[in-house]
């Protein structure tokens, strides 16, 4: 007993046991603070990142941003405090070749039973960040056409017109076409009779078009002239701008005006 007691106390009272201690405090406590250091001034980067994006997708929806800012923090966060750790286990002689191959083991299976997951939920941050469409956005993805109800990291959901759901895992968007980003077209075609004067029917179809009065309606309707013609009759084409995702409304509104005239300017004519 006493032999081990004397040998505490030396040791106690050895200097450089000490300053290698204090040395081993001080690398630990610049490493954290290091580590503290950078995942703030990522996290101040992640957020100017989603603040000063391009005025031109500025509709984006605010709990999005929050959502991608949250994902990437934590992310950041888990990276940087992950290599601190190695780092502070490596002060105290650990060796950390036994658990960096664990790791690789573990995630690789992980790896390999959750593709799909990793696959959906990477596209779904891709998406999110990007934002190729929103909330509320018409759009074709593959076959389906829909409303988009919701967008997550893992699933987009559609709703078409006629209500059905489509419920569709984000790692099989591969194309999608957004019909509310930008002005649609109407277009209509007008059948003539033959026994019509065709410059006569196409002056009232355009003085009719411009009658068009409608709260999606861009621009005056134009006439762009006979796409079809035949000896029995024509086929004039007029066309009227709207706002997105509204070709459909402002087509029949104008389809009502235009087989009005038509009706009316064939029975004068007969």
């Amino acid at each position: 007993m006493k032999t081990g007691t004397y040998v505490l106390v030396t040791g106690l009272k050895d200097e450089q046991l000490w300053i290698g201690l204090g040395m081993s405090a001080l690398r630990i406590a610049l490493i954290l603070l290091a580590a503290w250091i950078a995942a703030k001034a990522l996290h101040k980067a992640i957020g100017r990142l989603l603040i000063d994006r391009s005025p031109e997708r500025a509709r984006i929806h605010p709990r999005r941003v929050q959502t991608v800012g949250k994902l990437l923090n934590n992310t950041v966060s888990y990276c940087i405090y992950f290599v601190a750790l190695l780092l502070v286990l490596g002060e105290f002689n650990i060796s950390l070749a036994p658990l960096l191959a664990g790791a690789g083991i573990v995630g690789l299976a992980i790896g390999f039973g959750a593709q799909s997951l990793v696959r959906d939920v990477i596209s779904g941050l891709f998406i999110i960040i990007e934002d190729p469409f929103g909330v509320g956005d018409e759009v074709k993805i593959g076959n389906y056409k829909g409303k988009v109800e919701m967008i997550g990291l893992r699933t987009t959901r559609l709703r078409s017109w006629t209500g059905e759901v489509f419920i569709i895992p984000n790692g099989q968007i591969n194309d999608v076409t957004n019909y509310s980003l930008h002005n649609a077209l109407a277009v209509v075609d007008v059948t003539v009779d033959g026994e019509v004067n065709l410059e006569r029917a196409m002056a009232v179809i355009a003085e009719t078009a411009r009658q068009l009065k409608h709260e999606h309606a861009v621009r005056e309707p134009e006439v762009l002239g006979v796409t079809a013609a035949s000896a029995s009759s024509a086929t004039v084409r007029v066309i009227a701008e709207c706002k997105p995702n509204t070709q459909e409304e402002v087509a029949r509104a104008l389809n009502v005006l235009l087989r009005r005239a038509i009706q009316e300017l064939q029975a004068a004519s007969g």
